[in-house]
């Protein structure tokens, strides 16, 4: 009995110990026109989720979201802004915290900004 205790305590400690998963942080962008346009992140071929931009003026804002791995090594992370795609490499566990910013350049193209780390994010 005292075996299935343990048992029962020491099994979800090490499923949550063995999570893997990515951070990607979509920042909200600055500019106006960057207003409304939708952001599809894609993971390895499987879509994680849609993020619609919102204009932020004050603060840099970002939308975080977490995505489950089962591997560590190589991935391709994709993102669908604005009918154009961005294909990144990322290796987990080297690159776990990923921020996404999306910019307009002066003529007037959409572009996706990136930073990868293995570390949190710390903001000031």
């Amino acid at each position: 009995m005292r075996k299935f205790i343990l048992l029962l305590i020491f099994v979800p400690f090490v499923n949550s110990c063995a999570k893997k998963e990515f951070i990607v942080m979509v920042e909200q962008p600055s500019n106006n026109l960057l207003d409304k346009l939708n952001v599809e992140i894609i993971i390895d071929k499987r879509k994680v989720t849609d993020i619609d931009l919102k204009v932020t003026n004050i603060t840099p804002s970002f939308v975080t979201t977490k995505f489950l791995t089962s591997k560590e090594g190589k991935h391709i992370l994709e993102i669908k802004l604005n009918n154009t795609t961005f294909n990144y490499q990322i290796y987990y566990p080297e690159e776990k915290y990923i921020i996404v910013s999306p910019y307009l350049e002066k003529n007037g193209k959409v572009k996706i900004g990136i930073l990868k780390q293995k570390e949190k994010f710390v903001f000031q």
